[in-house]
């Protein structure tokens, strides 16, 4: 069955792999740009099914009319793909505020804008896929990453109560937690804050060397993410999340059985905190 996506930020990187998957399966694609210069080397890649339109997630204004516009001219929306994003590395002091801000405005509060316009009409079709493109990095963490995380472990509590209110209407939820692909995530889509603590040298300067090492030899293959992203529309019971790639699978579980362990050995103090007549929660 032929659908009509919505990806934002299909200029590169997996944005690009996932538009270029759905239009190869014969579905329809708008993709959104940052600028008009990028139209034509889109929609030459499906003349007639992808279509580019340029769109700054943070310019909350146009996200409505965009949308409308989508829905009146190319067709309904079956699918959004909340893409658009970009990482910043620092460590948390190092960081400004205004940097911070920025992160989240793209991040996370862009997301919310554009997944509140495709809502009204997904949910009078009672039908629909919504996908939020978080990372392995919204569920576990690492030095020198603290705007990026806390951008994606928002995104992530945001899915997963949306999931909650929406699926009884017939509209389907997954974040996608992607590892290490190659892309150009930890190049061009990365802002560096430049380091002026030396105290935070030892823990930080590797990450960031190793980092850079990294880029063009990282596990993921971004074709692949595509594919992965179809099958999971085209799923009868789409998963709520769906890690990509075998480093994030084996990071991501590694946080969690650290998490659980901790979580054990300090129980009795976590239950002392109750009144012995209080009534239990289900």
């Amino acid at each position: 069955m032929s659908r009509t996506f919505l990806i934002t930020g299909v200029s590169s990187g997996l944005g690009r792999a996932f538009a270029t998957a759905a239009l190869e399966a014969g579905h329809t694609v708008v993709g959104t740009v940052r600028d008009k210069e990028q139209i034509a080397g889109f929609e030459q890649l499906a003349p007639g099914r992808a279509h580019a339109r340029v769109l700054d997630v943070t310019d909350t204004d146009a996200i409505a009319p965009t949308v409308a516009a989508i829905e009146d001219g190319t067709g309904p929306i079956d699918v959004l793909v909340n893409n658009a994003g970009y990482g910043v590395e620092g460590t948390f002091e190092e960081t400004p505020l205004d940097t911070f801000r920025h992160q989240f405005d793209v991040n996370v509060l862009g997301v919310i804008a554009v997944t509140q316009a495709v809502l009204p009409r997904m949910r009078e079709r009672r039908a629909g896929h919504i996908l939020f493109v978080t990372s392995m990095g919204g569920l576990r963490t690492y030095p020198g990453l603290s705007a990026y995380h806390g951008s994606k472990f928002a995104v992530e509590g945001l899915a997963a109560s949306l999931a909650q209110e929406i699926s009884p209407l017939g509209i389907h939820v997954t974040a996608i937690e992607p590892g290490a692909f190659r892309t150009d995530w930890a190049g061009r889509s990365m802002h560096r804050v430049e380091t002026t603590i030396a105290d935070y040298d030892p823990v930080f300067a590797p990450i960031r060397e190793h980092r850079l090492a990294m880029r063009g030899h990282q596990l993921g293959n971004p074709a692949q993410a595509g594919r992965a992203l179809l099958a999971v529309i085209e799923a009868e019971n789409p998963p709520t999340h769906l890690i990509l790639g075998s480093d994030a699978l084996r990071l991501v579980a590694d946080a969690r059985a650290a998490f659980d362990a901790e979580t054990a050995a300090w129980s009795e103090l976590s239950k002392s905190t109750d009144y012995p007549d209080g009534e239990q929660i289900a």
